[in-house]
C-alpha cells in the first residue's frame, strides 16, 4: 500500500514539467545561485577582495566551490575579475553594476534572516539615515498614486 507522499504525488505532472510559480523569481534564484552565491556577492560588496581574502572572510566554504561560484557569477555578469598577476594568473573579484543591485535585497533577507532567528539587533542592520543616525526601512511605493502600499490590506497584485 503506497504511503501518504505516494499517493498525493497520483496523477501530478512532474516537477520539471509544472509551469514555475514565479518565473521573474525563478530566473534571479537561477542567475545568482545558491547561498554561497549571495555570501560571496555580499563579502564582495564591502571591497574588492583576492581569492584568499575572499576564502578568509568565508570560513566553511571549500576552494573548489568559491572557484564555481566565482566562474558562475563572472559569468552572469554579476561579478568582476580584474587580473594583478599573469603567472601564476591571479584575480582581483569586484560586484559589477549589475551585482551592485543585489545589495538591497540582500540587506533586507539578512535583517529578515537576523529577526527569524531571535537577533532583537536585527533593527539596527541595513542603511541608516545619515542625517538622524535612525535605521530605514523598506516599503512598498506606488508612484502613479504617489503613496504606500504595504499594509495587509492595501490593494497589491504579486505577478
Amino acid at each position: 500500500m503506497p504511503g501518504a507522499d505516494e499517493q498525493d504525488l497520483v496523477g501530478e505532472e512532474p516537477a520539471e514539467a509544472q509551469e514555475p510559480v514565479n518565473s521573474s523569481l525563478d530566473l534571479a534564484v537561477a542567475r545568482v545561485g545558491d547561498r554561497w552565491a549571495l555570501l560571496i556577492v555580499d563579502a564582495l560588496l564591502e571591497r574588492p577582495r583576492r581569492f584568499k581574502d575572499l576564502e578568509a572572510a568565508l570560513p566553511g566554504l571549500a576552494s573548489n566551490v568559491l572557484t564555481a561560484r566565482l566562474r558562475k557569477l563572472e559569468g552572469e555578469g554579476l561579478v568582476v575579475a580584474k587580473p594583478y598577476s599573469q603567472r601564476p594568473a591571479r584575480y582581483e573579484y569586484s560586484v559589477s553594476a549589475e551585482g551592485r543591485e543585489l545589495a538591497g535585497a540582500l540587506r533586507l533577507l539578512s535583517r529578515w534572516g537576523a529577526r527569524a532567528g531571535g537577533d532583537r539587533g536585527a533593527r539596527d542592520e541595513g542603511p541608516r539615515h545619515r542625517s538622524c543616525g535612525t535605521p530605514l526601512e523598506a516599503h512598498w511605493y506606488c508612484p502613479t498614486c504617489e503613496r504606500l502600499a504595504d499594509a495587509p490590506d492595501d490593494d497589491v497584485t504579486w505577478i
